[in-house]
């Protein structure tokens, strides 16, 4: 059981680079857990579109949007790949999402403690888990106190799962750069 975090700037091919990873290394069962939240129709439509690309590479998807530690799999078939993407989605839903009927949104401590827990309980199901997350400490520094707290609680979530992880992977322009751990 092995815990991977590939992590990067927007649009640097951290995504596929954790999606060819996992293809390449194992034919079992794969579940892609998607944490995009389809907020208009544009943005379903780049979800559907992306829902079976996943599935022609032998990725079930289970939308996961908040909750995460609610997650279970099917005890039936072992699940060898988790791949959790993307981070910093789940924790924008977890402090701003729109809710449903009944919902709350999370302090910032609230959703660090939440998700991880929710990780801890996913590894616990499967063989191997890659998280990708984005690295959002490189650009400006001027922002409103709730970005703050969002960049703040990312950053958090991603130094816990780096340092539980067996591999950090760092992806800058499609070329992976190990961090920790062995390739």
């Amino acid at each position: 059981m092995m815990i991977t975090l590939i992590i990067g700037g927007s649009g640097s091919g951290k995504s596929e680079y954790a999606e060819n990873m996992i293809t390449s290394r194992s034919k079992g069962r794969r579940i892609y857990i998607a944490t995009m939240k389809p907020w208009d129709e544009e943005c379903e439509k780049r979800i559907q579109r992306h829902r079976l690309m996943r599935a022609e590479k032998g990725f079930e998807t289970v939308e996961c949007y908040r909750d995460l530690k609610e997650v279970h799999f099917s005890q039936q078939e072992a699940v060898l790949e988790v791949l959790l993407e993307c981070m910093s989605n789940l924790v924008s839903n977890e402090l701003f999402g729109l809710l449903e009927q009944g919902e709350v949104l999370l302090t910032p401590h609230e959703a660090v403690t939440e998700i991880l827990e929710g990780i801890s309980r996913i590894h616990l199901q499967t063989g191997n888990l890659t998280i990708v997350s984005n690295e959002v400490f490189s650009d400006g520094d001027s922002y409103s106190i709730q970005t703050n707290e969002y960049r703040e609680a990312l950053a958090r979530i991603n130094q816990e799962i780096a340092r539980i992880s067996d591999r950090v992977i760092e992806v800058t322009a499609g070329i992976p750069i190990i961090v920790k751990g062995i390739n």
